[in-house]
């Protein structure tokens, strides 16, 4: 039953599947909006009757109600939802009491915002599968895009990031196996792309031109670095 509760964690979203978005704040909502146009069921929850109007139509449902109260989550019917999301974002008490109630209801895969490291940690403490902290997650993104060497940059979760640059001036001419990459820097170049060109799967053949965009991936104190090493 245990690894069988493991596996069911770590579903994403597959057709069939749907997801219940509590907290339709600017994250809430523009998770949920997303979700319902690329065609899934969505259902929204939110205390605020103008937010609720204005998603009517919007999303497959949504809902005026206090999430943090367990009747109102059985009346909802959430446990018959396959992801939820607690998008809740300065009521904390409230955000940890609908992420303790969705856990006991079971529901496969549980998604939660972190508006701090602290309240993160309770999330976690609790056995939330995912947290995510949108505010400090992108402020971080922007930070290594206005650097100007990084085209994109992506935490990927479980400590690794992915970088989108340019190649390092060592790297050029060289092929990855010759760099011993891997090894030396403990990253690894997923995929190349030339000018004008598409992505291609990178081997230990590859050899980066200065033109040319890699895809680096790796922990994410040594990927957020990469653009320093020469």
């Amino acid at each position: 039953m245990a690894n069988a509760f493991r596996a069911r964690r770590a579903r994403t979203l597959s057709e069939g599947d749907s997801v219940v978005v509590i907290g339709l704040g600017r994250f809430g909502r523009a998770l949920a909006v997303e979700l319902a146009q690329s065609g899934v069921e969505v259902m929204g929850v939110d205390t605020d009757e103008e937010i609720v109007q204005e998603l009517n139509g919007v999303l497959t449902q949504v809902v005026r109600a206090d999430a943090s109260r367990e009747e109102v989550l059985h009346q909802l019917g959430v446990a018959e939802f396959t992801h939820a999301v607690v998008a809740i974002g300065s009521n904390i008490e409230a955000s940890i009491l609908t992420s303790s109630w969705l856990l006991r209801f079971e529901i496969p895969a549980i998604w939660a915002k972190a508006i701090s490291e602290p309240h993160g940690q309770i999330l976690k403490q609790l056995g939330v599968h995912h947290v995510v902290y949108p505010e400090a997650d992108m402020g971080r993104r922007v930070a290594h895009l206005l650097r100007g060497s990084i085209a994109d940059y992506q935490e990927i979760g479980g400590g690794f990031a992915m970088v989108t640059a340019a190649p390092t001036p060592s790297m050029v001419g060289r092929s990855l196996e010759e760099i011993g990459f891997r090894k030396k820097y403990n990253l690894n170049v997923v995929a190349v792309r030339r000018p004008e060109g598409e992505w291609e799967h990178a081997t230990g053949e590859t050899v980066p031109r200065w033109d040319d965009q890699i895809i680096v991936m790796g922990p994410k104190e040594i990927a957020e670095s990469f653009i320093d090493m020469a």
